[in-house]
Protein backbone atom coordinates (compact mmCIF):
# COMPACT_ATOMS: atom_id res chain seq x y z
CA UNK A 1 0.00 0.00 0.00
CA UNK A 2 1.54 3.29 -1.05
CA UNK A 3 1.30 6.00 1.56
CA UNK A 4 0.10 9.51 0.72
CA UNK A 5 2.41 12.52 0.75
CA UNK A 6 1.44 14.90 3.54
CA UNK A 7 2.80 18.13 4.91
CA UNK A 8 3.05 17.95 8.68
CA UNK A 9 3.49 20.46 11.45
CA UNK A 10 2.56 18.09 14.27
CA UNK A 11 4.80 18.12 17.33
CA UNK A 12 5.22 14.75 19.06
CA UNK A 13 5.94 13.82 22.65
CA UNK A 14 8.13 10.94 23.79
CA UNK A 15 7.29 8.76 26.76
CA UNK A 16 8.98 9.61 30.07
CA UNK A 17 12.37 8.00 30.66
CA UNK A 18 11.01 5.86 33.50
CA UNK A 19 8.64 4.05 31.12
CA UNK A 20 9.53 0.48 30.14
CA UNK A 21 10.01 1.35 26.45
CA UNK A 22 10.74 4.84 25.24
CA UNK A 23 12.41 6.78 22.49
CA UNK A 24 15.85 8.09 23.35
CA UNK A 25 16.85 10.12 20.32
CA UNK A 26 18.49 13.45 19.79
CA UNK A 27 15.84 15.85 18.60
CA UNK A 28 17.77 19.07 18.22
CA UNK A 29 14.80 21.37 17.74
CA UNK A 30 10.98 21.01 17.69
CA UNK A 31 9.52 23.31 15.06
CA UNK A 32 7.13 23.25 12.13
CA UNK A 33 10.09 24.14 9.95
CA UNK A 34 13.83 23.62 9.88
CA UNK A 35 16.23 26.26 11.10
CA UNK A 36 19.53 27.21 9.50
CA UNK A 37 22.08 26.40 12.21
CA UNK A 38 24.30 29.35 11.25
CA UNK A 39 21.90 32.19 10.47
CA UNK A 40 18.86 31.16 12.53
CA UNK A 41 16.59 31.62 9.49
CA UNK A 42 13.51 29.37 9.42
CA UNK A 43 12.43 27.47 6.33
CA UNK A 44 9.05 25.78 5.87
CA UNK A 45 9.35 22.15 4.86
CA UNK A 46 7.40 19.65 2.85
CA UNK A 47 7.36 15.88 2.91
CA UNK A 48 6.81 14.00 -0.33
CA UNK A 49 7.16 10.46 -1.56
CA UNK A 50 10.71 9.95 -2.79
CA UNK A 51 11.29 8.69 -6.32
CA UNK A 52 14.06 6.45 -7.58
CA UNK A 53 15.47 9.53 -9.31
CA UNK A 54 15.55 11.35 -5.95
CA UNK A 55 17.63 8.51 -4.51
CA UNK A 56 20.30 8.38 -7.25
CA UNK A 57 22.67 10.61 -5.26
CA UNK A 58 21.75 9.06 -1.89
CA UNK A 59 24.67 6.65 -1.63
CA UNK A 60 27.43 5.68 0.75
CA UNK A 61 29.85 7.51 -1.56
CA UNK A 62 27.93 10.68 -0.66
CA UNK A 63 28.09 9.80 3.06
CA UNK A 64 24.55 8.46 3.49
CA UNK A 65 24.59 5.60 6.01
CA UNK A 66 21.67 3.46 4.85
CA UNK A 67 20.77 1.71 1.60
CA UNK A 68 17.73 3.79 0.61
CA UNK A 69 17.34 2.16 -2.80
CA UNK A 70 16.80 -1.17 -1.01
CA UNK A 71 14.12 0.44 1.17
CA UNK A 72 12.53 1.97 -1.92
CA UNK A 73 12.24 -1.41 -3.64
CA UNK A 74 10.95 -3.31 -0.59
CA UNK A 75 7.25 -4.08 -1.04
CA UNK A 76 4.81 -2.40 1.36
CA UNK A 77 7.34 0.29 2.36
CA UNK A 78 7.34 3.90 1.26
CA UNK A 79 10.32 6.25 1.36
CA UNK A 80 9.63 9.92 2.05
CA UNK A 81 11.91 12.89 1.59
CA UNK A 82 11.97 16.10 3.59
CA UNK A 83 12.87 19.21 1.65
CA UNK A 84 12.58 22.94 2.03
CA UNK A 85 9.37 24.26 0.50
CA UNK A 86 9.87 25.14 -3.19
CA UNK A 87 13.27 23.37 -3.22
CA UNK A 88 12.37 19.66 -3.62
CA UNK A 89 15.67 18.68 -5.25
CA UNK A 90 17.74 19.11 -2.08
CA UNK A 91 16.87 16.29 0.31
CA UNK A 92 17.23 17.31 3.96
CA UNK A 93 16.35 13.86 5.32
CA UNK A 94 14.69 10.55 4.49
CA UNK A 95 12.16 8.33 6.24
CA UNK A 96 10.95 4.81 5.40
CA UNK A 97 7.47 3.88 6.64
CA UNK A 98 5.18 0.89 6.52
CA UNK A 99 1.49 0.86 7.44
CA UNK A 100 0.72 -1.95 9.87
CA UNK A 101 -2.66 -3.08 11.27
CA UNK A 102 -2.72 -0.57 14.13
CA UNK A 103 0.25 1.77 13.71
CA UNK A 104 2.84 3.18 11.34
CA UNK A 105 6.24 1.47 11.52
CA UNK A 106 9.38 3.55 10.96
CA UNK A 107 12.01 1.34 9.34
CA UNK A 108 14.67 3.99 8.81
CA UNK A 109 15.17 7.68 9.42
CA UNK A 110 18.26 9.63 8.37
CA UNK A 111 19.28 13.25 8.11
CA UNK A 112 21.24 14.25 5.03
CA UNK A 113 25.01 14.09 5.70
CA UNK A 114 25.22 17.89 5.76
CA UNK A 115 22.65 17.89 8.61
CA UNK A 116 24.66 15.61 10.93
CA UNK A 117 27.17 16.52 13.61
CA UNK A 118 28.45 19.76 15.04
CA UNK A 119 28.62 21.49 11.66
CA UNK A 120 25.11 20.55 10.52
CA UNK A 121 23.40 23.02 8.21
CA UNK A 122 19.82 22.68 9.54
CA UNK A 123 18.23 21.91 12.90
CA UNK A 124 14.92 20.06 13.21
CA UNK A 125 15.16 17.49 10.42
CA UNK A 126 14.56 14.34 12.56
CA UNK A 127 11.74 16.02 14.48
CA UNK A 128 10.01 17.01 11.23
CA UNK A 129 10.22 13.45 9.91
CA UNK A 130 8.95 11.85 13.14
CA UNK A 131 6.16 14.43 13.31
CA UNK A 132 5.20 13.46 9.76
CA UNK A 133 5.00 9.78 10.79
CA UNK A 134 2.80 10.72 13.76
CA UNK A 135 0.59 12.87 11.54
CA UNK A 136 0.20 10.04 9.04
CA UNK A 137 -0.72 7.68 11.87
CA UNK A 138 -3.39 10.14 13.01
CA UNK A 139 -4.72 10.47 9.45
CA UNK A 140 -4.97 6.67 9.18
CA UNK A 141 -6.93 6.39 12.44
CA UNK A 142 -4.06 4.97 14.54
CA UNK A 143 -4.18 7.75 17.16
CA UNK A 144 -0.64 8.88 16.28
CA UNK A 145 0.93 5.54 17.19
CA UNK A 146 4.26 4.87 15.55
CA UNK A 147 6.91 2.26 16.30
CA UNK A 148 10.44 1.34 15.37
CA UNK A 149 12.99 -1.30 16.26
CA UNK A 150 16.41 0.05 17.09
CA UNK A 151 19.31 -1.28 15.08
CA UNK A 152 22.10 -3.25 16.74
CA UNK A 153 24.03 0.00 16.90
CA UNK A 154 22.04 3.23 16.72
CA UNK A 155 23.63 5.60 14.25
Amino acid sequence: MALPALTSSVIFACMPSDAKNYVDAEIDRLTDSIVNAFSGDRFDTEVATASLEDLRAVTSKNNWRFNWKKEYTTPSRTVYKLSIENNPNVIQGLLCLQVMDDHVHMHLLESAPFNVGAGKAYLGVPANLVAFACHLSLELGFEGNIAFVDKSQLI
